[in-house]
């Protein structure tokens, strides 16, 4: 696209719709000029904290891609939506910053992928780990071999899920198309697929809904086609957040335990590894992927990676994400 004054639209202005509007805000090239949403009070809410209350509010999306004339739109909405959303944007000219997931089945993220072709735009998905240097440091140290061959990886997020998603949209099938994993779940999976570059072809799960509409716990062992073996456990109820990753390779390790970085190799004392510096953040490589500047830092073609495997659990799980039926 090349140089030039970005024009922006939001859909769904709920929570994380102000860590995009905060960060896009930064950026003097871009201007945020219309948003959507269906609730009157979160449109209000948004608009006075980033003083947009003179922009255009419409309650259908629908209405903000025929009546602004945008660039780009950044959206923010409930997981089923996506699918619909996203293909809108596109074939209205608009380039595409959406929330995790990308959407809930492997089918729509692959039509979205053609889609975007098409329409010659930019697609990305917001993974904000590839810009965090702990993640940056640990794909890679993994790459380049300091730990050697892969062999097994542990991820592991517990959260407060169940109680924090209590009566909202979360934990309505319809609308979130699975619980924790299709949610939080999404971007441990990025983690896992990402900073190792590894392949899942089976997977063994264990599911629990914790009397809830939605799936809350899960436990997956995974076997990969390159060798290494796995386990990804997601837990949504869970009294705080402890997030970690283990990394065994042939000569060494590494472990992650809330934001806390270690390498260790046999009989070796443990070691800090110094992490890169943080240059970019979800919404500015976005704009800079518009702009040229670089390649799109998540595009869709990764994402459909993290939709498949979680398409593979839920399928191995004999599990209904859209009615949490077993």
């Amino acid at each position: 696209m090349g140089q030039g004054h970005i024009r922006i639209g939001m859909i769904g202005t709920g929570g994380i719709s102000h860590w995009h509007a905060r960060q896009l805000q930064e950026l003097e090239e871009v201007e945020i000029c219309a948003i959507a949403d269906p609730s009157p009070h979160n449109r209000a809410a948004f608009a006075e904290k980033f003083g947009l209350q003179a922009v255009p509010q419409f309650e259908d999306y629908q209405q903000l891609l025929q009546a602004a004339k945008l660039d780009a739109v950044v959206i923010c909405s409930p997981h089923t939506l996506h699918y619909r959303q996203v293909t809108d944007a596109l074939n209205a000219g608009c380039h595409v910053l959406i929330e995790k997931p990308m959407t809930c089945s492997s089918q729509e993220a692959e039509q979205l992928l053609e889609t975007a072709k098409q329409a010659g735009k930019v697609l990305q998905v917001s993974y904000q780990r590839h810009c965090q240097p702990e993640f940056m440091y640990m794909k890679s140290a993994i790459e380049s071999g300091v730990i050697g061959k892969l062999t097994s990886v542990t991820a592991s997020l517990y959260q407060e899920w169940k109680q924090g998603t209590a009566g909202l949209w979360r934990q309505v099938p319809e609308l979130s198309g699975g619980g924790m994993l299709m949610d939080s779940g999404s971007h441990i999976i990025d983690v896992l697929l990402w900073t190792t570059g590894l392949t899942p072809v089976e997977v063994q799960p264990q599911l629990h809904l914790q009397g809830t509409p939605v799936e809350i716990d899960s436990f997956t062992s995974i076997r990969f086609a390159e060798g290494a073996i796995g386990s990804l456990n997601i837990v949504g109820f869970s009294p705080c957040w402890h997030e970690t990753y283990v990394f065994c390779g042939e000569t060494g390790g590494i472990f992650y335990d809330n934001g806390k970085i270690t390498l260790r190799r046999w009989k070796q004392p443990p070691e800090t590894p110094q992490l890169p510096e943080r240059t970019t953040n979800q919404d500015r490589s976005f704009i800079d992927a518009i702009q040229g500047r670089h390649e799109v830092l998540v595009p869709g073609s990764f994402a459909l990676k993290v939709v498949k495997l979680t398409e593979m659990i839920y399928q191995a799980a004999g599990y209904d994400p859209y009615t949490a039926a077993p």
